[in-house]
């Protein structure tokens, strides 16, 4: 049975993709799995501990942590334009606003 585990997330803003860092220590790309729905994200990850091919565990007394977060989104983000990218135990989430949630900058007329 896996332990889930709530590990340390930060986001930080900027004025066109806000950003989001995971840590995921011990999580493979390929063992990873990142969602979005409408408002909602989810971040999941399950650690894997490779046993070489030549040898077989006789008797384990680890239990392999499973990663889950769970966020509400602001409705000013577009979830279409996420990106990620996982380094070194990090991951990063970039979420783009939606271009309705950008400051735009409106032309003054002389007249």
């Amino acid at each position: 049975m896996a332990v889930v585990i709530n590990r340390a997330a930060k986001f930080t803003s900027s004025p066109n993709a806000p950003k989001t860092l995971a840590e995921m220590p011990g999580v493979s790309k390929d063992r990873l799995n990142i969602h979005a729905d409408r408002n909602t994200l989810v971040i999941e990850g399950d650690v894997a501990f490779d046993m070489p091919k030549d040898m077989e565990a006789m008797h384990v007394e680890v239990s392999l942590p499973r990663y889950r977060r769970t966020f509400t989104l602001s409705k000013e983000l577009d979830t279409e334009r996420m990106s990620a990218e996982l380094s070194h135990g990090v991951l990063k989430l970039h979420i783009h606003k939606a271009e309705h949630a950008k400051p735009r900058r409106i032309e003054v007329q002389v007249g």
